[in-house]
């Protein structure tokens, strides 16, 4: 691993999203609309209450797993990985740049949204500010890293994009949000504690519990941070040294 490295190539990758409006515009402005219309739906302080905090974990897992599978999957279409791949840069070098550039974007997308829906729609949490925002953060960087691991098996955009279904859709159906976990049937309460998406709606349920840090939360942010390295790994070890 070369630290100069890892930071050129993040480095390269920000530039070009600074000059992607349209990119920008989805992971910043498309979660914090669904927040906003979400509020008026419930229309009940206490439901949004209840429920904002969850899928303040999983609309940034959501958006940030597209951004950069697609955007990783340009790079590959383009030439410029294959490129890239041919030089001393190593698999994991690239995948660590890459998930540091979309680190950054990352950032940016938690604060405006969490700013969004702290102050104008009211959010109100138990838990600590700063818990809410790591947690948050933590789950957009398990959607860069499942980004990342997705696009090692895609050819193409397209084919990227179709891995959200089959990746985040199950997830989203057993994390606890729709039902809750201990009330599925036992097969699907078995699969759902294999989920990273259920520990990171268990850690929003906890914020919305406790004032106060738990064992709990924390073993739920150990989790969905140890699920996001292991798809980092995985992404590096599946990358071909060259692409087709």
């Amino acid at each position: 691993m070369n630290i100069k490295i890892t930071l050129v190539t993040a480095r390269r990758i920000l530039t070009q999203l600074r000059h992607d409006k349209r990119t920008i515009g989805l992971m910043v402005g498309v979660p914090s609309l669904l927040m906003i219309l979400l509020r008026y739906v419930f229309d009940q302080r206490l439901v949004f209450d209840n429920i904002g905090p969850m899928l303040l974990g999983i609309f940034p897992l959501v958006v940030m797993f597209v951004v950069t599978s697609v955007g990783t999957l340009r790079e590959r279409s383009s030439g410029t990985l294959e490129r890239l791949m041919t030089t001393p840069l190593g698999k994991l070098d690239l995948l660590l740049g890459y998930a540091l550039a979309f680190t950054v974007a990352a950032l940016v997308q938690v604060a405006v949204v969490l700013t969004i829906s702290l102050t104008w729609l009211g959010l109100d949490v138990s838990g600590p500010l700063w818990a809410l925002v790591l947690i948050a953060l933590l789950d957009a960087l398990l959607g860069v890293a499942l980004g990342l691991f997705a696009s090692a098996f895609a050819r193409t955009e397209f084919q990227a994009v179709q891995f959200l279904p089959a990746i985040v859709l199950p997830q989203f159906l057993l994390c606890g949000l729709l039902v809750p976990r201990d009330q599925m049937s036992t097969v699907l309460e078995w699969i759902s504690n294999v989920l990273p998406l259920s520990y990171a709606v268990d850690a929003m349920q906890e914020l919305t519990r406790s004032s106060g840090v738990t064992g709990d939360l924390v073993r739920d942010m150990v989790v969905v941070a140890g699920f996001g390295a292991a798809a980092l790994i995985f992404g590096a070890a599946t990358l071909p040294r060259r692409t087709a």
